[in-house]
This record gives C-alpha cells, structure tokens and sequence, in this order.
C-alpha cells in the first residue's frame, strides 16, 4: 500500500463527495429560496405549513433523515425502493459509487434527504436577508417611478445577497462536511473510501482530512472574495 495507491482511492472517494456536494447546492438553493417565499407568504395556512416543515427538518438531524427516505421508501412488494434501484442501475448502466459500494439509487436517497434538509436552512437564510432590507427603499423606489421589478433587480437583490453571503458559506462550508454522512448506507465517499485502509495503516484516515481542508480553504478564499465585491453596500 503506497502512498499514491492511497491518494488515487482517497480521491476516487473524493469525487464522489464534490459530486454530492455539487449537485445539493443545485438543487437547494432554488428550493430554498421557494420555501423562504412559502414561508413569508400572506397567505396565512400555507405559511404555517412551511414553517411547521421547516422547523421539523431543522430539528431533525440529517443522519435519521437520511435513514427515514433510505429504509421507509418500500415498493409495492415491501422491498426497499432505493436498493431496487441500486440493482437496477448496477445490471443494467453498471453505475456503483465505489468499489464495493452502494448504487444509483442509495446515492439518490442520499441527495433527496441533502436537497430538502439543506434547502430548510437556506429558506431561512434567504428569508432573514430579504427581511432585513427596509420598506422605506421599496417606496424610494417606487417615488422614483420603478416597477416592482426594477426595485428588486436593481435595489434589494444585490443587497440581500451582500448580507446573506456570510451565513450561506458558513452553511455551504458545512455541507462539505456533512457529505460524509452519506457513508451511513454505504455511499464510498472519502471517509468511507479512508476507512477500508485502516485495516493495514491508519494514517489515509488522517490523510482525507487534508482533502476536505484543502476545499474548504478555497471556498472561503471563494467567498472572501465575493464579500469584497460587495463591499461597496455599506450597511
């Protein structure tokens, strides 16, 4: 077992996380930002079923609803939906993230429970940042003959977005971390990946610590970059 055998199966395990990680920010953030709207809406029973829902995921830690969408999904017959379909993937496409590892459908169980559960926090993001901008600038904008459209193109986003950028990298920085979850039904991401060396050595389990501080030193130099874009709305 060699050091470049190792960092050649860490970043196998790798790419699987930056895949789950990619396509969870794809599909929360425009989740999030319906809900956020769901959740401040005027419309009185629908607010209250989004915030009852949003509370309940939030409270919920995301390893159980991992469990919840992975072993209650049944077919017809009582089979588990997801393994159905990991057979299904693996016959038919040879899909399988990793060696050894779990399938097509245990990977989809797995970013279903990352999409809505990382879309609850984002809503709330996104809700407190629209929140915060003032009614005094909707009328400004209004005095100004702006449409609805304009004010919030050109006045509110880009403010909204300044404000949120430090709470949503600290979530985004977050959900790179939480990737390894996914290990719990069996997905190889590079913790698990890690964990088959350490019946001969123990040191690639330290080793793909390296990896995640490597991503999570450039999104925050990703993010620090962003906020200086912005810095030109003072608050």
């Amino acid at each position: 077992m060699s050091f470049i055998e190792v960092t050649q199966s860490l970043l196998g395990g790798f790419a699987v996380t930056c895949l789950l990680f990619i396509l969870t920010l794809i599909l929360s953030l425009p989740l999030g930002l319906l809900i956020s709207f769901c959740t401040m809406s005027k419309f009185k029973p629908l607010k209250f079923v989004f915030k009852i829902f949003v509370w309940i995921i939030r409270g919920v830690p995301l390893m159980l609803q991992i469990f919840i969408i992975y072993f209650l999904v049944r077919t017809a017959d009582g089979a588990n939906f997801w393994a159905k379909l990991d057979t299904f993937f693996y016959f038919e496409y040879g899909v399988q993230f990793g060696k050894n590892g779990a399938g097509l459908g245990a990977f989809i169980a797995v970013l279903i429970a990352f999409a809505i559960n990382y879309a609850c926090y984002f809503s709330e993001i996104f809700r407190g940042g629209i929140e915060s901008i003032s009614k005094g600038q909707h009328e400004a904008g209004m005095v100004l003959g702006l449409t609805k459209k304009q004010i919030f193109s050109k006045i509110i986003l880009l403010q909204v977005i300044k404000r949120i950028v430090p709470p949503m990298s600290n979530e985004i920085i977050t959900l790179v971390k939480d990737t390894a979850l996914s290990n719990s039904i069996g997905i190889v991401e590079i913790i698990l990946q890690a964990k088959l060396f350490t019946q001969q050595a123990i040191w690639p389990l330290f080793y793909s610590g390296v990896f995640y501080l490597i991503f999570v030193g450039i999104l925050t130099l990703l993010f620090g970059y962003l906020e200086k874009k912005l810095s030109y709305f003072k608050a």
